[in-house]
């Protein structure tokens, strides 16, 4: 298995790898943070405790991307009738770049239930490589929403029948 190393593996997170994820949350998220000068953004204050919570929740999915042992990327879809909103899509800093945020972002479709028929997204006004990214991918941008001092863009994409099937 000398490719151990090179495979990404895409699977659901849960309570074990907690820790690993705060981890990996915390350093996706510091250089957004910076950004914005904020160094309390949501990603970078919540607890373990909290985070436990939030994986224990049944209208929330968390996926992860695994290499090796090591958690490398993970998303956040919280689901609300026909609607799922992605979350906290973060990558290691030393692997961003090479399209793992894209296979989670498509990793999510199989976990979303069957009236879900819109994905939201939101994220930093000013997170130029973030707003691109989704818009390569179907989103559009739909209204911006202050939060204290950070402006949120959010962007919406309507899933088609067969896209929302894929893979199920």
């Amino acid at each position: 298995m000398n490719d151990a190393n090179d495979a990404t593996r895409i699977a659901l997170v849960d309570d074990s790898d907690a820790g690993e994820l705060l981890t990996l949350r915390r350093a996706a998220f510091v250089t957004e943070a910076q950004q914005y000068g904020d160094p309390n953004i949501p990603p970078l204050t919540q607890t373990l405790a909290e985070l436990r919570e939030d994986l224990a929740r049944e209208d929330v999915v968390t996926i992860g991307a695994w290499e090796g042992h090591r958690l490398v990327g993970s998303i956040r879809v919280e689901l609300e009738g026909n609607k799922a909103t992605l979350g906290r899509l973060a990558v290691a800093p030393d692997k961003q770049g090479r399209g793992i945020g894209t296979s989670l972002l498509f990793a999510i479709l199989p976990h979303l239930p069957e009236q879900v028929t819109e994905v939201w997204a939101f994220t930093g006004k000013d997170s130029k490589e973030n707003l691109s990214m989704y818009a390569k991918h179907g989103f559009m941008e739909h209204h911006d929403d202050a939060a204290g001092d950070l402006t949120y863009t959010y962007m919406r994409r309507v899933l088609h029948e067969v896209e929302a099937r894929k893979e199920a």
